[in-house]
């Protein structure tokens, strides 16, 4: 349920209860209680009820008068004409947990020289919908002017500041600015609440923001092994995503695979939205159950250090209760090149990887980095990284790449039982057990 149904509910569900509420202490006003000439339960003398019941109609004598405010004949809404009924103090732990519906709250994090402020309510859910403004101090108001909860300033200079959060409709906002601090360097560490950027395929055009394209395609030529091979001192896996539909991982297994890389998502192609791949936990956990040891990857379209941060850090958030024993990969690849990271110099690719791979280790996981043949030698300054786990896309039967690397993607058309259509076929040299 999102964080607009869950308030409509919420707010429906007070309405009931103060209605209760309300009927409860009208049916046990004082002149309701026994002992006072009316007939116990029901608010009203007999002769009001029978003469109720014989006329169905107001008092003659007293015009507008309705049965001194309760129930006259089939009018069930009477009471609400009696502007004595309703008690003049409303009771204060309603009115705090109608207050608390609407709070709202600053999530607000520096990567470098930054802001990203996210406006989210009681649950810790972004707001959206609305055109909320911040100020910040000696610097004025900002707008969330895509109405997604977030705000985002950059080219800030490094020190603290002051946000405030303007007032807006019926919303109760921070009495008080939040204090932060703008970092001035990238320190490459997982950011927090980065829980509140990851969206679902549910919440994108999916079709527009997944396009990533397999470089490796354009080099592949007919010698590309399509099975499973056996590499002496080496294991044999496979990598999948939500492309390979319903997995029987235990099949896969039986069938001599020996780890998997699963993907854990991708930044949109156009918004750059973060997205969870939506196979992601289905696979991890199928892979698990069947003994099997797992990796990650996830495509980024990261512009910048900061976004490949982020990118590091939505992975380390979607893994954290899952056991990680290969190495986590940054997929960098095109997007059939109209993607928001299609056009990239060498040098900003190969400091976006770096940054993913950085921010990972310091996580203390493994990190690696995946392209193809062409992609490492025109796309990216290699030699920078082989530090990191180089994954090789190249599709023949012996790789012709002259540099360093640990895994080796060797078809994208294999096939093994458990999956339906093809899938990729890699070879690890990592010497994992």
């Amino acid at each position: 349920m999102d964080s607009k149904l869950r308030k409509m509910a919420i707010l429906s569900s007070m309405a009931v209860i103060l209605l209760v509420s309300l009927l409860v202490l009208y049916l046990n006003r004082e002149d309701g209680k026994p002992g006072n000439g009316t007939s116990p339960g029901n608010g009203f003398s007999q002769e009001e009820t029978q003469g109720a019941k014989d006329s169905g109609a107001p008092d003659s004598k007293n015009p507008g008068n309705d049965s001194a405010g309760g129930q006259v004949g089939n009018d069930l809404s009477a009471f609400l004409k009696d502007s004595t009924f309703f008690d003049e103090e409303v009771d204060p732990y309603l009115e705090e947990l109608l207050n608390d519906i609407n709070r709202l709250s600053l999530v607000v994090t520096s990567v470098e020289k930054d802001l990203r402020i996210q406006i989210v309510d009681r649950d810790g859910e972004p707001v959206t919908g609305e055109s909320f403004y911040v100020e910040l101090e000696g610097l004025g108001e900002y707008k969330d002017l895509d109405k997604d909860g977030i705000i985002y300033i950059g080219d800030l200079a490094a020190g603290e500041y002051f946000v405030e959060l303007l007032p807006i409709g019926d919303y109760r906002v921070p009495g008080n600015a939040t204090r932060v601090r703008v970092k001035d360097k990238v320190e490459y560490l997982a950011i927090e609440d980065i829980s509140l950027l990851i969206k679902t395929e549910e919440e994108i055009d999916a079709e527009a923001e997944d396009t990533a394209v397999a470089e490796a395609l354009e080099d592949a030529d007919k010698t590309e092994v399509k099975k499973l091979q056996n590499a002496a001192g080496a294991k044999t896996g496979i990598d999948v995503s939500k492309w390979n539909g319903d997995i029987d991982w235990d099949k896969v297994r039986s069938a001599g695979v020996e780890f998997a890389i699963i993907r854990a998502g991708y930044r949109g192609s156009v918004t750059g939205s973060l997205v969870e791949d939506p196979r992601f936990l289905e696979n991890i956990r199928g892979a698990a159950a069947s003994g099997m040891p797992v990796g990650v990857y996830f495509f980024t379209q990261a512009v910048n250090e900061v976004e490949a941060v982020e990118e590091a850090s939505a992975v380390l958030e979607m893994i954290r209760e899952h056991n990680i024993r290969y190495p986590v990969f940054i997929d960098t690849e095109g997007a059939g090149g109209n993607g928001r990271a299609d056009g990239l110099d060498a040098e900003t690719r190969t400091l976006v990887c770096e940054a993913f791979c950085r921010t990972i280790e310091n996580a203390g996981y493994q990190a690696g980095v995946y392209g193809s043949r062409n992609w490492y030698n025109h796309n990216l300054y290699a030699d920078r990284l082989e530090n990191y786990c180089i994954w090789l896309a190249e599709y023949r039967k012996v790789p012709v790449y002259q540099g360093y690397y640990q895994m080796w993607q060797y078809t994208s058309k294999g096939e093994v039982d458990g999956i339906e259509g093809n899938v990729d076929m890699n070879i690890s040299y990592l010497g994992l057990d």
